[in-house]
């Protein structure tokens, strides 16, 4: 463990941004930022200098202070090399495989196309912190603007596999409408309705609900449980394929209005 310190950043109506510090080599980066502004007035008030712009996909409200941020700090700007000329000024394009090296810490890049064609995450393992930008939400996952279900499935998939223990910082405050769906799909999962009221209380005092515990999402996402027999029989396709389970959560997601 390195003991990286993260700090969130709200901005827009329900963007997160996190700034991380890696102590031993006092390096700092800002993980998808959509404002420069808000960077600078932490970062100032942290007492830290940019070193990196962490990038997860191409999406404006995730790379939308790169050009103020590098013009200001000189930050060098790490991003996905399927969406390299998306990514505004990128410095160094990563895929699958390769490692980020952040100091005395290191991230390992998974492919987790879907949300986007090129999206990836960044899991910091010592450190039980995974990164994954828009393609993992708390009780959610993103829409598939660029990918397909078989895709989004795939990646979320591999996350799926990462330990219980990782905490997922994921780039929007969506938790409790995601929550309000999900009891739609599953109203018996003990687990979610349990999670359902730990997030309620949270939101209540105006407390985030982000990062949450990967081991709590593989219990209670819809979107992590296409293949588990008791949601497949809950929306009436028990025995289906898990791409087309979730291609059908996913459907009646983006018409839901609850």
């Amino acid at each position: 463990m390195t003991g990286l310190q993260i700090v969130q950043i709200p901005v827009l109506s329900d963007n997160y941004v996190y700034l991380v510090h890696e102590p031993r080599d006092r390096l700092t980066g800002v993980v998808d930022p959509s404002l420069a502004e808000p960077v600078l007035e932490t970062l100032d008030r942290q007492g830290w200098k940019l070193d990196y712009i962490i990038n997860t996909h191409h999406h404006w409200d995730h790379t939308g202070g790169n050009v103020a941020l590098k013009a200001e700090t000189g930050a060098f700007i790490v991003g996905p090399q399927a969406e390299a000329q998306r990514i505004p000024l990128i410095d160094r394009a990563l895929k699958e495989g390769e490692r980020f090296r952040f100091g005395q810490a290191e991230a390992q890049i998974l492919d987790i196309p879907g949300h986007t064609s090129g999206h990836i995450a960044y899991w910091f393992e010592p450190d039980d912190v995974l990164f994954c930008g828009d393609t993992l939400f708390s009780l959610g996952c993103g829409r598939l603007f660029e990918g397909t279900p078989a895709q989004m499935w795939n990646s979320l998939s591999k996350i799926r596999r990462l330990p219980d223990s990782t905490r997922v910082y994921c780039g929007h405050e969506y938790t409790e409408a995601n929550g309000r769906f999900a009891l739609t799909v599953e109203p018996e999962n003990a687990d979610l309705i349990s999670m359902m009221a730990r997030i309620r209380a949270t939101r209540a005092r105006g407390q985030p609900t982000v990062p949450s515990r990967l081991g709590d999402e593989k219990a209670a996402n819809p979107f992590l449980r296409a293949d588990k027999r008791e949601l497949q029989a809950a929306i009436g396709m028990a025995g289906s394929d898990p791409v087309a389970v979730f291609a059908r959560v996913r459907s009646q997601k983006d018409n839901f209005r609850g």
